[in-house]
């Protein structure tokens, strides 16, 4: 079974951050706005970056991570700029 870190670009310009082992699924509640959460009110969504685990545990490591990252941070992701990312971490600005 593979589980998945996810970003959604949500319509107010926001990013959303989650993990789940059913994309398909979880997408379309995003997509849906239920169940009610932080995505229902911000639509449409757009996913913008996805990458796969082997464990929950991993995903969900992965999910808290970045959700503590900066917005240029995660966007230097989304553009797979891993240098830019590395570059933010060291610089803490």
């Amino acid at each position: 079974m593979s589980f998945y870190v996810y970003i959604l670009s949500c319509a107010d310009g926001s990013y959303y951050t989650g993990h789940t082992d059913n994309l398909d699924a979880r997408m379309a509640q995003h997509v849906s706005g239920e169940p009610k959460c932080y995505t229902s009110k911000r639509r449409p969504v757009e996913l913008v970056f996805l990458q796969e685990f082997g464990s929950r545990a991993e995903a969900l490591e992965s999910e808290m991570q970045v959700k503590r990252w900066t917005r240029k941070k995660k966007e230097a992701m989304i553009r797979g700029d891993w240098n830019e990312v590395s570059r933010l971490a060291r610089s803490k600005s």
